[in-house]
């Protein structure tokens, strides 16, 4: 894992921004492929999708459309434990979705003027679930409970098809989706799941959908960026990415384990130590060293960590360590310092942030009560992670009476007249004129 030297110099935020460790090459060449892919879905839909199938997943002549016996097929298999597991993440995600939803509330401006501000739910969302190198049931969770919570109507939910299931969704994944009640299932990965959701596919029965959500690699978050506008999306979740603050009280071996657990999912995963102490980073670096290679997928651990979005980066006090932190916005966040709980509030930009060496982020991913669909590639900055306010458009409500109206009716009308629109005043001033106020 490389070492990253920002000691001695005065960083401007742009300078910070430009010494963050990415994987830049990688997203570029995905958004190109991804534009490519949903080209093909929008205009050729189901056989595009069976040419992708074939191409990337190597699965020919499956059904699409998960029936319906696929499912419950896939709840009565289901591994006891695992079923528990599942359910207990499923109860703390949904009371942590819970608090995401708005109470509408209702603002008396004047007297008989009424504002209500309420918020409510797409009419159809579509949810991806990734699959590939690793099996991502938790993530059915943290896409349907949210939009569940937020009360959307109508859900669709694609994962790729497996080959080793005989062109099945995984069944763990159809399992999870039974437990939630989810029975429009598609075998459909990638960038093309994503194009489907929003264009819909016809021959299929698939509708298009309001808003599209799910963590995926990047050409997954590539094709987010494709069909944004068409529909709306959550920020975009690429390949995952942990970012480590830590201070020399910090023990080196949890933040090898944390960095080492991120980067198992995928080459392209990013893993970052930012540290003022010199002697945690070379303990670190050691203990890389010795635990990487012990571990299940210590080829692709290995690859992630040896990347060009990987690094351990040596600053010079805890000031610049949040300042670092800040610039690169990671989409997990882990604080192994002195008094990180009030260290967290100098942390403004992380998808989710976990305080302390006793909340690894692999709480996150499943039993926290949190959400661990995520922004990645700095969208941190400016997006949140998916909740149950992904689903919801906040609406405001207008009631005026005739007299509130009149209160306001000669200001309406200036400032029409100031924007040379004095039909606007016009609609204003004909509620309380006999005849017609144009002439």
């Amino acid at each position: 894992m490389r070492t990253i030297d920002l000691r001695g110099k005065n960083f401007t935020p742009a300078e910070l921004l430009a010494a963050v460790p990415r994987a830049t090459a990688a997203r570029a060449a995905a958004l190109d492929a991804a534009e490519e892919i949903v080209r093909a879905v929008r205009h050729d839909g189901e056989s595009a999708l069976r040419e992708q199938a074939a191409r990337f997943d190597r699965v020919t002549d499956h059904e699409i459309r998960v029936p319906q016996s696929h499912i419950d097929d896939a709840v009565a298999g289901l591994d006891p434990a695992v079923r528990t597991a599942l359910e207990e993440a499923i109860a703390r995600v949904r009371e942590g979705s819970a608090a995401q939803v708005p109470a509408p509330r209702e603002t008396d401006i004047a007297p008989g003027a009424r504002v209500t501000q309420r918020w409510q739910p797409v009419g159809r969302a579509g949810v991806y679930v990734p699959g590939g190198k690793a099996v991502y049931p938790s993530s059915v969770i943290m896409n349907v409970v949210p939009a569940q919570v937020a009360g959307v109507p109508s859900l669709a939910l694609c994962s790729p098809p497996q080959a080793d299931c005989g062109g099945r969704v995984h069944p763990t994944i159809l399992a999870v989706a039974g437990l939630l009640g989810v029975d429009e299932v598609y075998a459909i990965g990638g960038a093309g799941a994503i194009g489907a959701l929003a264009h819909g596919v016809a021959a299929l029965g698939l509708d298009p959908v309001d808003v599209v959500t799910g963590p995926g690699n990047n050409f997954v978050a590539a094709a987010k960026r494709v069909v944004a506008g068409i529909v709306g999306t959550d920020a975009e979740a690429g390949a995952t990415e942990i970012l480590i603050a830590a201070d020399d009280t910090a023990d080196a071996r949890l933040v090898a384990y944390d960095l080492i657990s991120q980067a198992e999912h995928d080459e392209q995963a990013s893993a970052v130590l930012v540290t003022a102490s010199t002697a945690l980073a070379q303990s670190v670096q050691q203990e890389l060293e010795r635990l990487q290679g012990r571990t299940r997928h210590a080829e692709r651990v290995a690859a992630a960590l040896d990347g060009p979005q990987s690094a351990i980066v040596l600053v010079d006090d805890t000031e610049t360590m949040a300042r670092f932190s800040n610039a690169y916005g990671p989409e997990h966040l882990e604080l192994h310092v002195a008094g990180a709980r009030d260290a967290a509030s100098a942390y403004t930009n992380a998808g989710a942030l976990f305080v302390g060496s006793f909340t690894p982020v692999s709480l996150g991913d499943y039993m926290a009560g949190s959400n661990h669909v995520l922004p990645t590639g700095g969208q941190s900055r400016y997006a949140s992670g998916l909740g149950a306010y992904t689903f919801l458009r906040p609406q405001q409500v207008v009631e005026y009476d005739r007299e509130a109206l009149s209160v306001v009716a000669d200001r309406i009308v200036s400032l029409a007249e100031a924007e040379s629109l004095p039909a606007h005043g016009e609609a204003v001033t004909a509620r309380f004129a006999t005849g017609d106020a144009l002439n």
